[in-house]
């Protein structure tokens, strides 16, 4: 910076400001001259770019009504495919819904068929295999199905179907030792006529079985009159 200061300060000061600016005035010429040839050399393939480049923007405002015109017709088949997919997603749902409805079914149905044979029972007054019932309904059904609402009504019920078959059992019991309280001097009666049986059906026992023992007690039965009376009656 300071030799040119130093130039510039002799050169004003040798008064060749004259030459300078004729030097100046001929390099400057010579650099447009230089310019002009370049920009001559280049301006045929600029022309042919900008030629190109108009006939790229063409085929470019093309090609975006194209890609645009794409993108529409996409844009509508991405709206039926998203419903088709979305009906699917539904469908999966509802056969995965269906599924499970079915798995809980088949694991609720023993449970009810169980509990529709304990009424079953209870109403035909089978009382033991009621309670048999209810024992494995109680025990062995309804845990497996524990978190249904039905399930829990069933448990609240098994008490009170228990109480209930109990205090049916004890009424028929009161019944029934009331008729044979009624009933005691036939039943009696019957019972000595069963036994009044019983000997002679021994002596035919004893026939069958030792005939030679038995003959023996026949004679002696004649000969004691009181056995012999006693024989026919």
């Amino acid at each position: 910076d300071s030799v040119c200061v130093g130039n510039c300060q002799r050169m004003y000061d040798g008064e060749e400001h004259g030459r300078f600016m004729e030097k100046l005035e001929a390099r400057i010429k010579n650099h447009d001259r230089e310019i002009e040839k370049m920009c001559n050399f280049h301006f045929q393939g600029f022309v042919d770019s900008i030629t190109e480049l108009l006939k790229v923007r063409g085929e470019a405002q093309k090609l975006k009504t194209q890609v645009t015109d794409t993108n529409n017709k996409l844009q509508e088949s991405g709206k039926e495919l998203l419903f088709e997919m979305e009906e699917l997603r539904k469908c999966r749902l509802q056969q995965r819904n269906i599924a499970a409805t079915v798995d809980k079914l088949t694991l609720c149905l023993p449970v009810l068929e169980m509990y529709s044979k304990l009424r079953d029972q209870m109403k035909t007054k089978r009382h033991y295999p009621a309670l048999k019932t209810m024992e494995h309904l109680e025990h062995t059904f309804l845990p497996r199905v524990n978190p249904f609402r039905f399930c829990t009504i069933m448990v609240h019920n098994i008490p009170r179907l228990r109480q209930e078959i109990k205090e049916v059992s004890m009424s028929g019991l009161k019944d029934f030792l009331e008729c044979i309280r009624k009933h005691s001097a036939k039943i009696g009666e019957t019972a000595m006529k069963q036994v009044s049986v019983i000997p002679l059906l021994c002596i035919i026992v004893c026939v069958v079985r030792k005939p030679v023992t038995i003959i023996s007690r026949v004679s002696d039965t004649y000969v004691n009159p009181t056995v012999h009376k006693r024989l026919q009656t």
